[in-house]
């Protein structure tokens, strides 16, 4: 398979791809465009966190009324105006009147919501909100506070308990996160890891799509310009394939490892000021992994979309061809996001085990927790012998399909050209 050709083909593979505008630029902007996206998302976490609220308090109960403006009024946010708020009592059989009432300032907007605290409220704390915007976090996360601090003074009013034990059942409660490794101390967990979890899958995803897209597109290209019979009569259509993947990955790899040395030196040195919470908890080791994992994941997708680039004869029946790859590379991606709050549970575990998902979850399960070496070598194992069985099956299909022209082949002659010898 490897052969003086087969290097000769990764050569010109290098030279077309390393060297390129398009290799420059997208090195060089995916970053930017990374932190674009998160500074964009801050932005607007700020924007919508200072929106001047104007709220209308409604309740049935005189006692509720007095200790929430109480509560309310003595909020930061009420203090710098951010906040305002005014007190209505309205008998509980008369509110959907009332509501009626507000429903054309909450339309359009002059009212920004009706918050309804009922007398039942003190034993079910079931508070109602209404508002063109019922989904406004932002602002519950303002307003939840004073409310249960009211309902829980109100609760123990007749009861004899001191002000300091008011003071501490009205309190919320504070969680603060904990890592425990076997090989660390323990420490605070903070957002890097959830953070970095982000950013690396992320990365996988963007750059299988895009690295496979290239090189379905490129196979095409060759294929429709005869090029590749050039290509054929200097090197077999296992050495082509095998030259052309190879190069591809190893642009690749190239690309990926600039885009993480900020990382390593974030990981490795003192010259960036990061607060403490925002500092992922990671080994250098965990880069080598995942450069690694990359590589598997590489060479088993560029190679299918290499194979899919073979069959067709234009890029607009390509791209009917190549939709089940993207839900290969899609739906592992969304459950990597969703292992925030379940990477220890067992769909978890054998999602980070399943060939394909493994290559994306994975690394995102070994972020969030500490996954057992067995684990890690096991997906390693799967994802290698994986790609052998793909790299044989693309063998067959490549060497076939990339000197048919012509008619569009039907999926049922593609299967049949797995039957026949390599």
């Amino acid at each position: 398979m490897f052969n003086r050709r087969t290097l000769a083909i990764i050569k010109r593979e290098l030279r077309m791809k390393l060297f390129s505008k398009s290799f420059i630029l997208m090195t060089l902007l995916v970053p930017l465009f990374m932190i674009m996206i998160f500074s964009i998302q801050y932005f607007i976490q700020t924007m919508s966190g200072d929106q001047r609220a104007d709220l209308v308090i409604v309740s049935d109960s005189d006692e509720i009324l007095k200790k929430v403006q109480d509560e309310i009024f003595q909020t930061s946010d009420f203090k710098s105006g951010d906040l305002s708020a005014r007190i209505e009592k309205v008998e509980l059989n008369l509110f959907g009147n009332k509501l009626d009432e507000y429903k054309s300032d909450l339309i359009a907007q002059r009212i920004t919501g009706v918050v309804f605290v009922p007398t039942s409220a003190l034993q079910s704390k079931e508070v109602k909100y209404y508002s063109s915007n019922p989904n406004n976090s932002s602002l519950f996360y303002k307003i939840k506070p004073s409310i249960n601090k009211a309902l829980v003074e109100i609760y123990f009013s007749g009861k004899q308990l001191t002000q300091d034990e008011i003071k501490f059942a009205r309190k919320d409660v504070e969680i603060s996160g904990f890592r425990v490794s076997s090989d660390e101390k323990v420490a605070q967990e903070g957002y890097g890891n959830r953070i970095a979890m982000v950013l690396f899958s992320f990365l996988l995803y963007m750059a299988l799509l895009f690295s496979g897209s290239m090189t379905m597109n490129a196979v095409v290209e060759e294929k429709s310009n005869k090029i590749v019979e050039v290509l054929l009569s200097s090197a077999s259509s296992t050495e082509l394939m095998t030259g052309k993947i190879f190069g591809t990955v190893i642009v690749e790899i190239i690309q990926m490892a600039i885009w993480l040395s900020p990382m390593v030196l974030l990981l490795t040195t003192s010259w960036f000021f990061i607060p403490q919470e925002f500092m992922p908890q990671m080994s250098i080791g965990y880069i080598f992994y995942f450069l690694f994992n990359y590589a598997l994941a590489l060479i088993t997708y560029v190679a299918l979309y290499a194979t899919v680039g073979a069959i067709f004869d234009n890029p607009q029946d390509a791209q009917s061809g190549v939709w089940p790859l993207m839900l290969l590379i899609m739906i592992p991606f969304f459950i990597a996001l969703g292992l925030e709050s379940n990477s220890q549970s067992s769909f978890a575990i054998i999602a980070s085990l399943l060939p394909f998902a493994s290559l994306i979850v994975m690394p995102a399960r070994m972020i969030l927790v500490e996954v057992p070496l067995w684990q890690i070598l096991l997906s390693c194992v799967i994802n290698i012998v994986v790609l052998f069985g793909i790299f044989k099956l693309a063998g067959k299909i490549y060497r076939i399909g990339i000197l048919l022209t012509g008619k569009k082949p039907k999926w049922s002659e593609v299967f049949s050209w797995l039957k026949m010898s390599a």
